[in-house]
C-alpha cells in the first residue's frame, strides 16, 4: 500500500490559539484535496481532552513547519 503524503502547514511563529491552528490545518487539507480529512480532524479535535491532545491529532494529518 502506498503511504499518503501529508500536506504541510506552517505553525511556527503563528497564533497559538487552538481554533486558529485548527483553521490553518483544515485549510491546508482542503487546499490539497482532502476535504473529508479536514472535516474528520475538526471532529476529532473538538472531542479531544486537552490542548496537547488536539495538537497531536492535527499533527497526524499535516506536516508541521
Amino acid at each position: 500500500m502506498e503511504e499518503q503524503i501529508k500536506p504541510t502547514c506552517k505553525l511556527v511563529g503563528e497564533d497559538g490559539n487552538i481554533f486558529s491552528i485548527l483553521g490553518r490545518v483544515s485549510r491546508a487539507l482542503k487546499e490539497n484535496g482532502k476535504a473529508d480529512e479536514a472535516k474528520e480532524v475538526i471532529e476529532q479535535v473538538m472531542l479531544s481532552g486537552s490542548y496537547d491532545e488536539a495538537l497531536q491529532i492535527m499533527m497526524e494529518y499535516v506536516e508541521v513547519e
